[in-house]
């Protein structure tokens, strides 16, 4: 028995696995991760909706906040215009004007302070009942207000002398008398709050209103915030990046520290409404609606694996007989009969098994009878390859002494020929480095000669610099001159200010002498105060910009002298470069005429390098001629040794696999 045949024997059988097994490690974890996968979808674009449904609701929500706001605005606006109407119809002497707002007192519960009167001298009328002070009248902030209209009109939140934050509705008070009234009714900001915290339609939102002329908080569900002020420094996140949008003018919903935050103009005020809702509230549905995708894909998996296992067991179970008979026939057993009745892919494998174990009987009985002829001609051809071997042998020898001697001589011709080669080479080599140094030195001269003209254009382009310098500091100093003119020229602008200031406030005084006459002149005086205190501002802005512009033009002055200086040193320096340029000029154009004649003299070594390197060359290509001749019957001899060295091995490597493949054959069952 061969070493062949017992390692066959003695090898382990490798450990195989089902089918089943495999289809189910491979398809399993694609069900798995498909069914997280839509899961993982379908939870995100819930969340996604809800986040959009929520942003829709809670803009809808600050909308309708606002229109209330504004709504019920307009609705006190109404009444206090009203009052004033009747008070200026009236016409009522001071000493009745207390009376009458006693009649308008608690009349509207929006302003339970009632109306309340202001006069240029520092009066203060109030109802008898109302629980209103103020110790600097004109000073105040609801007086100041009301001078600015006609109209009853509201104001900016201020916190009054008993500590509230209020808004106050103001307007002059035009009862025909000369001394100037404000007509004025403080408005609590209970009632914005009331519409501010209950008109939020979403479970956990918040809002809270923005003055935006001082940042200050007029509505808040946590009362200790009313009359506070945001900024982007705020110590709360949510607080802060509300005041960072209302200060950009970005009123668009976004994501503000945790909240989904809408913002709502108030129309007709500069008051911003913002309502927040955080972000936790809105995704806790959907954190609920993802626990439930995740529980029924658990259950989905768990019943298609199931499914997945009944399939591939009832799908697979054919192949188990076919797997049975391929595992007999690697045993040597043909007698085997295969199914092949079933009508799908597996009953097509079964028949071409039966196919192949036909096919591998005859083949067999076949093999065995040619084994036995192969067995005869391997003995024939034994004996004529040990004839062959022995003659070749003598001739291999008598070959191999002719080619070393024919090496040798190829050997040292083959030397001359390199030294040649290589001396030529060299020869050429120097010559075309010798070639391109003169055309580089051609250049350098070019280069040096054009850079000399360089620096002399050089040196004449700083003078014109130089030039140009002078003529800038002279016109700075002009600049200098002329704005010193436009200094007292707006110092007498100031002064007229000044005096168009007094002349209005004169006409002012006048006009409330002249009483209703002169209400008309009294409007036109206030403007001109107005615009003869703006030219005065502007007059001291213009007086500043030209300090400023007199400091830029003395270090304009010092860098047009440090420019000048700088320049004068760069031309010196210029004219040692130009001089230095013509001694360079001067060498290159003598090492260029050495260079000319070591070329020449490369030339007729070059030549005569050449001639010795190509008769090197022809005698180097005969002996190689003659080397190779003599390689090559040496070669053939040595071949026809192995040939029949070959043959000899063949045929007793054939008559041993003649041997074996009978062997083998005697083992299957036919």
């Amino acid at each position: 028995m061969s070493e062949e045949t017992k390692s066959t024997k003695t090898a382990p059988r490798k450990k195989t696995k089902k089918i089943s097994s495999k289809l189910l490690t491979y398809i399993l974890p694609v069900v798995v991760v498909t069914v997280l996968a839509l899961v993982v979808i379908a939870a995100n674009l819930s969340k996604n909706r809800m986040e959009e449904m929520a942003t829709e609701t809670l803009e809808s929500s600050i909308s309708n906040q606002a229109d209330n706001i504004d709504a019920w605005l307009k609705e006190n606006l109404a009444y206090f215009s009203t009052v004033k109407y009747m008070l200026e119809n009236l016409n009522p002497p001071e000493s009745e004007i207390p009376t009458i707002l006693d009649a308008f007192y608690g009349y509207n519960s929006n302003s339970p302070k009632g109306f309340y009167i202001g006069t240029s001298d520092g009066k203060l009328y109030k109802a008898s009942e109302a629980d209103f002070s103020d110790s600097n009248v004109t000073e105040s902030t609801w007086f100041k207000q009301g001078l600015s209209r006609i109209a009853m009109a509201y104001g900016t939140a201020y916190t009054n002398d008993q500590g509230e934050t209020v808004i106050s509705a103001t307007g002059i008070l035009n009862d025909g008398s000369d001394n100037m009234k404000v007509l004025g009714a403080d408005v609590t900001l209970n009632k914005i709050s009331i519409i501010v915290n209950s008109g939020v339609k979403m479970d956990g939102a918040s809002s809270f209103l923005v003055d935006t002329n001082d940042d200050k908080i007029l509505a808040h569900r946590e009362v200790s915030m009313v009359g506070s002020t945001i900024s982007d420094s705020s110590s709360d996140p949510l607080l802060q990046g509300a005041a960072q949008a209302i200060h950009e003018g970005s009123f668009n919903s976004r994501e503000i520290a945790g909240n989904m935050v809408a913002f709502a103009e108030v129309p007709g005020t500069d008051w911003v409404l913002v309502s927040y809702i955080p972000i936790r509230v809105i995704l806790s549905t959907v954190n609920q609606m993802g626990m439930i995708l995740f529980m029924v894909g658990g259950i989905a998996i768990v019943l298609i694996i199931i499914i997945i296992l009944y399939v591939v067991r009832k799908v697979v179970a054919p192949l188990t007989h076919i797997s049975e008979n391929i595992t007999a026939m690697s045993e040597g057993d043909f007698t085997i009969e295969v199914d092949s009745s079933s009508d799908d892919e597996i009953g097509v494998m079964g028949s071409r098994v039966t196919d192949f174990v036909s096919s591998m009987r005859s083949m067999l009985s076949h093999i065995s009878q040619e084994s036995e002829r192969l067995q005869g001609e391997s003995d024939n051809s034994d004996r004529v390859s040990k004839t062959m071997f022995e003659a070749s042998q003598s001739q291999a020898e008598a070959m191999k002494q002719l080619n070393e001697t024919v090496d040798q001589l190829a050997t040292a011709v083959n030397d001359i020929a390199a030294n040649a080669t290589t001396l030529a080479q060299v020869v050429a080599d120097t010559r075309e480095n010798s070639d391109k140094a003169h055309e580089s030195m051609k250049e350098t001269v070019g280069i040096s000669q054009k850079g000399r003209d360089d620096m002399e254009k050089l040196s004449v382009a700083m003078a014109g610099i130089s030039d140009a310098n002078e003529s800038l500091v002279e016109s700075i100093n002009k600049v200098g001159s002329a704005s010193e003119e436009i200094t007292n020229i707006v110092g007498m602008i100031s002064e007229i200010a000044e005096e168009t200031n007094l002349l209005s406030l004169n006409a002012s005084i006048e006009a409330a002498r002249a009483g209703e006459a002169g209400k008309g002149f009294a409007v036109v005086a206030t403007q001109i105060a107005k615009l003869a205190q703006t030219s005065a501002e502007s007059a001291q802005n213009i007086s500043n910009l030209i300090d400023e512009v007199r400091k830029l033009i003395g270090d304009a002055v010092g860098q047009a002298n440090a420019s000048a200086e700088s320049i004068h040193q760069n031309s010196e320096l210029i004219s040692v470069a130009v001089d230095t340029f013509d001694r360079i000029y001067t060498n290159i154009q003598e090492s260029n005429g050495l260079i000319e004649a070591m070329i020449e003299d490369v030339g007729k070594v070059d030549d005569v390098a050449t001639n010795v390197a190509a008769i090197s060359e022809e005698q180097a290509a005969s002996a190689d001629e003659i080397l190779a001749t003599s390689e090559n019957m040496v070669e053939m001899a040595n071949n026809i040794t192995k040939s029949s060295q070959d043959v000899a091995d063949n045929s007793q490597e054939l008559a041993g696999t003649s041997k074996t493949l009978t062997s083998y054959v005697q083992k299957f069952k036919i």
